[in-house]
Formats: structure tokens, sequence, C-alpha cells
């Protein structure tokens, strides 16, 4: 299994010095990735109908992850890097496809584009984005990016997208793999038809479970080698170190191709804390 870490963005204050701190010690301590959440716009959860149900405010700080990768690809060489997850549909699908072909090429084809559908129609508003047809969206941009980066010019006409004899120059030099996340049996259904794995994210280990079990049903009614699907599982708000190694080796047992040591919510205030909380659990799962 291979195993990263998820960069703590809300607890690190917004500070490019922990950014490259955790970056390198991520790549010396040997891990294969760095996975970093996404959000463009905060907002305040006061008297919204109908109300935000998301864990961030305007309060949590979030570097841009295809801005932070780049960065990041410039110091390291072995380091892949996840977005984990690019919420899709507030984003322009070209533009996107751009900028995850250059943050590829210029990393060594190290990005792993996970995507999802988000929670915050505040932010889908500040984007200029429909929120009630995010998932449809979605659906038609996962397709619509592996033509932009495969295809030297096309015709793509789509309900939210279009494109008339044109395309991106440079593309990739493979299909950028696209998984996704979530929590819903929607985001399942559209990982197994449409994405190469799915990231999962759980604070019981009964829940992954769960979601694995129900993820594995779907791949035997699509008919779908479970060998062609990978699987991640971030190990969220755990007791300590001992915990989320336990989880990640149960984890591991289970057959999870990916996981990913979150250090979140242990009450760490520096980057330190952070880096020795993943050396601890790297130790205890070697």
């Amino acid at each position: 299994m291979r195993i990263g870490a998820v960069y703590p963005q809300t607890e690190a204050g917004g500070d490019p010095g922990n950014v490259r701190a955790f970056g390198l010690a991520m790549e010396r301590l040997g891990l294969d990735h760095i996975l970093a959440y996404d959000h463009v716009a905060g907002a305040s959860h006061a008297d919204r109908d109908p109300p935000l149900w998301g864990p961030y405010t305007e309060h949590h700080p979030f570097h841009d992850p295809m801005v932070m990768f780049a960065y990041l690809a410039g110091m390291t060489t072995k380091l892949e890097f996840v977005t984990g997850v690019l919420i899709l549909p507030q984003r322009q699908t070209v533009l996107l496809a751009k900028q995850a072909t250059d943050l590829d090429l210029l990393s060594g084809e190290r990005l792993r584009l996970g995507v999802g559908t988000g929670w915050n129609y505040v932010e889908y508003e500040a984007l200029g984005q429909d929120f009630a047809t995010r998932g449809a969206r979605m659906d038609e941009q996962i397709d619509f990016l592996r033509k932009l980066w495969s295809e030297p010019l096309l015709t793509f006409e789509g309900h939210f997208d279009r494109i008339t004899r044109g395309n991106i120059n440079v593309r990739p030099r493979r299909q950028i793999p696209i998984w996704m996340g979530g929590f819903s049996d929607p985001a399942f259904r559209r990982a197994v038809r449409a994405g190469d794995g799915f990231i999962f994210a759980t604070v019981a280990y009964a829940d992954l479970e769960k979601a694995w079990a129900r993820a594995r049903e779907l791949l035997a009614q699509a008919g779908r080698a479970e060998s062609t699907f990978g699987r991640d599982y971030i190990a969220l708000r755990t007791a300590g170190a001992e915990e989320a190694a336990d989880r990640l080796k149960r984890w591991r047992d289970a057959g999870g191709t990916h996981g990913t040591i979150a250090s979140l919510d242990q009450g760490f205030t520096d980057i330190g804390q952070h880096i020795d909380f993943v050396e601890t659990v790297l130790g205890k799962l070697r």
C-alpha cells in the first residue's frame, strides 16, 4: 500500500514556510504522496437558508492545491501530488485541463487529480457556477477533460461546455488519473462508472468498511475488476498515532491500495508537530 499525508492547510495558517517545510519533510521521510484539500472561498455559516453543513468557515485558510503543488514540484522529485478533492464543477473545464497538464508535465507525471462536487453553495455563486447542477456538470467534465488531454483538435458540444475545432496545446503525455471523493451513493456510482479510483475519508473505521463494501458491490454490478480501481483512505480525527496506524494497517489488510495520514485535530500548534506525527505513524506502519 502506498502511504501519503494530508497537508494540514487549516492549521498551518497560510504560512508559505510551512508548505516548504512539510513538503520537504514528506519527501525526506519517503512518503509516496501528499494530499491537499481544496476551497477557493470560505463563508460565514450564520443565518444561511439552506444551512451550510460543511466543516469550514471564512476563518479556515486554504492554499490553491494546483499552485501549491507546482511550488513543491520544483523542490521534490518523488512525491505524488493529490487533490483530495478539487471541487470540479465550480471550475472552468478547459482552464483546469490546461493547469493540470502543466502541473503533470512540470512535475514529471506526479499528479493524481481527485475531484468532487463539494457542499458550499456560496463558493459556487462566487465563482459564477450553478450549485444545483453540479453532479450533472461533473459527469460531463470528466469526459471532456479526457478528450482535451488526448485529442489534438476536437469539437465538443455538451450541456455545460463546448469547444469548436480547438484544444489546449501542450497536452499531457498520459491520461492524468482522475479519482473521486465524497460520501454519497451518487459519488460511488460516478467513481465506478468513470473514475480511476476513490478517496475515502471517515472518522469511524466502520464507516469506511460500509463505504468500501458499497463500492465493491457497484464494481461487481458494473462488471469491473477491483484491480482496475484504486482506493485511498484518509483516517480522520484519530485519537493519536497508534489509532491512525492501526486504521491504516486494517485498510492495507483489507486491500487498500493507498493510505493517507491526517495529522489534523490533534491539538498541534506548529508544523513541526504535524511532521513528527506523520513520522511516528509511518514508523508504526513500517
